[in-house]
């Protein structure tokens, strides 16, 4: 959700790392933004409804050489984008500011409590009972002690920083589910969402557990549980280049993440097959994790949700293992059967989502095996999980998963095959082809030059269909959610052959529809289905493994130079992501940061 950053210095103006540390964490909200600094002459805030521009455009009214401060970048849940509403959020005397990620659950409790005590709120905001209650316990004076005993009064999900005016030497920092990084420098130390916030300065970095606190100074990092007993937590190494983080001449982040998946697939399988086998270690399992599970349970988000769809089918055609896939916000409520021989498999990009954390706690108390497979090191699910697989993707910036979501195909496809191993089922020739997959993938990208005038066509429709089978009904729901995430046109996917159980209701003259064809087995009852739409006056669009015959009944032929099918949902991704991508900036739209979507899902 919200993005956090934190500076404090021996002497460095906090200000411009603060400002630049928003710039990268802009993805994780962008409805508000503010910077508060921490001097002996008091706290300054300067704070703006708005993108990160328009607070950019105000920064001149904050003093300059200030050596402690934070800053925020907001996704609203409490309040809507509002000057008010905006963080950082001060006490009553100015002596107090915090800056907050996540919700305090019982916040309204505790704001009628401080009211009643003669506080005065400013905004519609649970971040707010934060500073009151720490100006509540003394806090401009003893921040530390009142940061305890305010915190045992919070209930939810949440991260916060706080600083104060009395002593502007040090951040203190506490973690409740919510993501919290501290990156170590030299005569300085840094706090982040996440590690593209330091990376320009540092890349060593701390990550603060769940019930962590943290005091940060200068020179020092000092770090208790939630029972209050000092911990030493590891220092990581992050290997993310800051580069990875920034445009690099791209007019999009989505655009440039698009253009590095081939690259980065690359990076997923390096050291993973040697001798033409998948080597199961390199994914963090080892043979004896793997040989008596007899059902794999996936639990997932959004685009995660397809990617595990994805897995599913990998996994039961290779190994003839049952999978089940649930959307990690129903699967808890449904009172799922799970037990030492069910794996527990979340998919997450940011390994923060609160809903597949949520699953992967339950399964763990139901004493099931939890594998996870995410993005991002040292993040919740990789720590929670009895073993991890990492995407090794880089940061994705744009909100709109690309990159993250292919590698994480590249992995289910990884560990379909060494539970087909397991099973005793050897597919030498796929091993063979994902080797392929990064040639191949810079081989579709460059036959990629006419989506563009495709796509200016569809910007003027009003509904979009997606159609598939198989494989290619599952990459059909990740094509239509990518078009409606960043272009704001109404798109569906279905399978192919469920159209005339209903659907084919709503094709009519001039209405687009995207059909995917590269699975061989299935393509002629996939060219029937298009034949039906065409018939009604649906414009085709088509998605073709190039192999097949040319001369399909569409009327936009995208082919695709493909090798094996079942490599197929990363290939064919490409230019899902491509219509979209250029769809949406034919319509005009913010295509990085789409309207009312954060990055990383960390409330409920």
């Amino acid at each position: 959700m919200c993005g956090i950053v934190g500076f404090v210095g021996e002497k460095e103006d906090a200000l411009p790392f603060i400002f630049n540390g928003l710039k990268r964490l802009e993805y994780r909200g962008y409805d508000s933004a503010g910077i508060a600094l921490a001097s002996r002459s008091g706290i300054a805030i300067q704070k703006t409804q708005g993108k990160l521009a328009a607070l950019g455009e105000l920064l001149e009214a904050l003093p300059s050489g200030i050596p402690c401060g934070i800053g925020h970048t907001r996704w609203a849940t409490h309040g809507r984008p509002t000057n008010e509403n905006a963080h950082p959020h001060a006490d009553c005397h100015g002596e107090i500011a915090t800056v907050h990620n996540g919700i305090i659950e019982n916040f309204q409790t505790l704001r009628e409590e401080l009211i009643a005590k003669g506080h005065r709120f400013q905004s519609d905001t649970d971040t707010e009972v934060i500073p009151h209650l720490l100006e509540e316990y003394g806090g401009a004076e003893d921040l530390v002690a009142a940061v305890h005993q305010a915190e045992s009064r919070l209930e939810g999900s949440y991260a916060f920083l706080a600083i104060s005016a009395k002593d502007p030497e040090k951040i203190v920092a506490v973690r409740r589910t919510s993501p919290l990084i501290i990156g170590l420098g030299t005569n300085a130390n840094y706090l982040g969402s996440d590690f593209s916030a330091f990376l320009s300065a540092t890349k060593r970095a701390q990550v603060l557990e769940d019930g962590d606190m943290a005091v940060v100074t200068p020179h020092t990092v000092a770090i208790t549980d939630q029972s209050g007993s000092r911990v030493e937590r590891p220092v990581i190494t992050v290997n993310w280049d800051i580069k990875q983080a920034e445009r690099g001449g791209y007019p999009h982040f989505m655009l440039k993440e698009i253009a590095e998946q081939p690259d980065v697939w690359g990076d997923c399988i390096l050291g993973r097959i040697r001798d033409n086998e998948v080597v199961a270690q390199e994914i963090g399992l080892t043979p004896e994790h793997l040989y008596h599970y007899q059902r794999i349970q996936i639990v997932a988000a959004g685009t995660a949700y397809h990617a595990g769809l994805i897995g599913k089918s990998l996994i039961e055609r290779l190994a003839r293992i049952p999978v089940s896939v649930d959307v990690a916000s129903e699967f808890r409520y449904a009172h799922p059967i799970l037990d030492r021989d069910t794996m527990v498999l979340a998919i997450s990009q940011s390994g923060e989502t609160a809903d597949t954390l949520a699953c992967l706690r339950l399964a763990r108390e139901q004493g099931a095996f939890t594998y996870s497979i995410t993005n991002t090191v040292g993040s919740t699910v990789a720590r929670e999980s009895d073993a991890v697989a990492y995407t090794l993707a880089g940061p994705e910036i744009a909100v709109a998963s690309t990159k993250a979501y292919t590698t994480q195909v590249l992995v289910l496809t990884l560990l379909a095959l060494v539970l087909a191993k397991i099973k005793g089922r050897e597919y030498p020739e796929l091993v063979k082809g994902i080797l392929q997959l990064p040639l191949l993938g810079h081989k579709v990208l460059n036959t990629m030059d006419d989506i563009k005038v495709v796509a200016e066509r569809m910007a003027d429709a009003h509904d979009v269909f997606y159609i598939g089978r198989g494989l290619d009904y599952a990459l059909a729901m990740e094509g239509q959610l990518k078009l409606k995430e960043i272009s704001y046109l109404h798109a569906e996917a279905y399978a192919a052959g469920e159209l005339k159980h209903g659907t084919l209701a709503l094709i009519q003259e001039g209405v687009p529809v995207v059909a995917i064809v590269t699975q061989r087995d299935v393509w002629e009852k996939t060219v029937s289905n298009i034949l039906e739409v065409k018939a009604r006056g649906a414009e085709v669009w088509a998605i073709v493994d190039e192999r097949l015959p040319a001369s399909l009944p569409v009327d936009h032929y995208i082919p695709i130079p493909m090798g094996n099918p079942l490599l197929a949902p990363a290939l064919a991704a490409i230019p899902l992501q491509l219509l979209a991508y250029y769809t949406a900036v034919a319509r005009g739209e913010d295509v990085d940061q789409p309207r009312n979507l954060a990055k990383s899902v960390t409330v409920e």
